[in-house]
């Protein structure tokens, strides 16, 4: 087999058909979808990794308002204890600070996306109060956002 320079007229023809090659590649419509979804998939992200700051500065801070407008209204929590927690307690102990965190250190957070639905998985350091006493420790939570039909 010989080989072509790439200077010479063969050399400049064959790095002429690799570039169309390329070139119509990038642009044939499953690479173009593959890179369309991977940009998507990439904002989307973005937007959860913003979405579960926002959380977190929000209960750090007792923010009751910035809460209520990340919480769905039939938003269920599983306390530490196993009792469950709707919306509205959630809110009330947040206003009242029966619920108080002094750091929240979140670590091997993990975001799987099924269709307009997003899985969060994430480890907490946490110490704070609750009308109990203190509390502190490593907890795993799993949280669910699922996009309206609104897009938001």
């Amino acid at each position: 087999m010989g080989t072509c320079k790439a200077t010479s007229p063969a050399g400049r023809k064959l790095r002429l058909a690799l570039v169309f090659l390329l070139f119509a590649m990038a642009t044939s419509s499953p690479l173009s979808a593959w890179i369309a979804l991977h940009a998507e998939r990439h904002e989307n992200r973005h937007a959860i990794d913003r979405l579960e700051d926002k959380w977190r500065d929000a209960v750090l801070n007792g923010n009751s308002a910035a809460m209520e407008s990340l919480l769905a209204d039939d938003y269920m929590a599983i306390t530490p204890s196993g009792i469950l927690q709707s919306k509205e307690q959630t809110l009330a102990n947040l206003k009242s600070g029966a619920l108080r965190f002094d750091r929240i250190e979140v670590t091997d957070r993990k975001v799987r996306f099924y269709g307009t639905t997003a899985l969060v998985r994430c480890r907490a350091e946490v110490s704070g109060r609750t009308a109990d006493g203190r509390i502190s420790g490593s907890y795993r939570y799993t949280r669910v956002y699922v996009q309206d039909p609104k897009g938001t």
